[in-house]
């Protein structure tokens, strides 16, 4: 019994003894000053992490999208924001770099976020930091912006109107399309209405305005060669219609229309031929590619003029509209 005893004892010291360590232990620690740079370097860290998390995330997963422009009004408005897949079609192992799981191509009708073919870089030193910002803040800061304060497009979001194998001739803002396998031309609207498609792409220009649209490029022509005093006095009278007119120009049309001016006035000349030969034919997507334009088909930067886009170019797909309240819902 006694020997019983003294083991409790023992126990009960030992257990008593560690107890009291760890109390002046934690005592001393609540005892230990809070320094500023301590602090800073706590929240420093935080920062980080959450920085990094997010540039993963914005990377890899999702991202969050700030509309720029009107082009794809009125499927989304300037400064609509939306939540880009960054899976849709593969993961892009970094900003510009390849893409792996990229089994999945888009599919006509895709509202699709690729990288820009005509956006300048200042270089990979400002690109990088411009996207940590960009991203980091969840696309509330950007950097990226040209001498008028507006921001540059390193990314262009369209609709994929066009897949492989499939051209277009684009007149007066009206797009055909020549499906892959078929010789005749469809009218996009009968064509999307009549295989199911979304009727969002539109025209929003008054079909007056385009007989304007002509002389003007016309008489850019008759200018550029040196000939505008032989000019038509019928150009003249319809150009005179719009010279007072300051809003959207549909420049695809007016630049057609010069090409085709200047072939006609020098028929001899190859390189004159050649220009008007990619509007006379049209844009043909080859397979691998789409072919990008906007759902505001009279005031959008799209494919009709840098063309069709390689498929290892887009990075994603617009699924959700979160902002505006008013608006928040699935986008088609």
């Amino acid at each position: 019994m006694v020997r019983y005893f003294d083991t409790v004892q023992r126990i009960t010291e030992r257990y008593l003894t560690k107890r009291k360590k760890r109390l002046e232990l934690e005592k001393a620690a609540r005892a230990v000053k809070r320094t500023f740079k301590g602090e800073l370097l706590g929240w420093l860290d935080a920062i980080v992490f959450a920085v990094v998390f997010v540039l993963l995330v914005n990377q890899f997963l999702f991202q969050l999208f700030l509309i720029p422009t009107p082009s794809m009004v009125a499927t989304l408005l300037v400064k609509d924001r939306v939540f880009v897949s960054k899976t849709s079609y593969g993961i892009e192992l970094y900003p510009g770099g390849p893409k792996v799981l990229d089994s999945k191509e888009p599919l006509r009708d895709d509202v699709i976020v690729f990288y820009n073919p005509m956006y300048e870089s200042r270089g990979p030193v400002f690109d990088i930091l411009s996207q940590i910002i960009y991203y980091g803040t969840f696309s509330l800061v950007n950097i990226d912006k040209d001498e008028d304060g507006n921001m540059r497009e390193r990314l262009y979001v369209k609709r994929a109107a066009l897949t492989g194998g499939e051209s277009a001739v684009i007149e007066n803002g009206k797009v055909f399309i020549t499906a892959d396998g078929l010789t005749h031309p469809f009218d996009e609207q009968e064509f999307r209405t009549a295989t199911g498609q979304s009727i969002a792409p539109h025209q929003s220009l008054q079909p007056s305005l385009y007989s304007g649209f002509r002389a003007f490029g016309a008489l850019l022509a008759y200018q550029e060669a040196g000939f505008i005093d032989l000019a038509p006095h019928i150009l003249k009278q319809e150009y005179a219609q719009i010279e007072s007119y300051r809003d959207v120009v549909d420049y695809y049309q007016v630049d057609k229309v010069q090409a085709q001016t200047l072939k006609q006035i020098d028929p001899s000349s190859m390189t004159l031929r050649g220009d008007f030969s990619r509007y006379e034919v049209g844009r043909y997507t080859p397979h691998g590619y789409i072919l990008p334009l906007g759902d505001n088909r009279d005031n959008s930067q799209d494919g009709r003029y840098f063309g069709p886009v390689s498929t290892k170019k887009i990075i994603g797909s617009v699924k959700f509209r979160f902002w505006p309240l008013s608006r928040i819902g699935i986008v088609r």
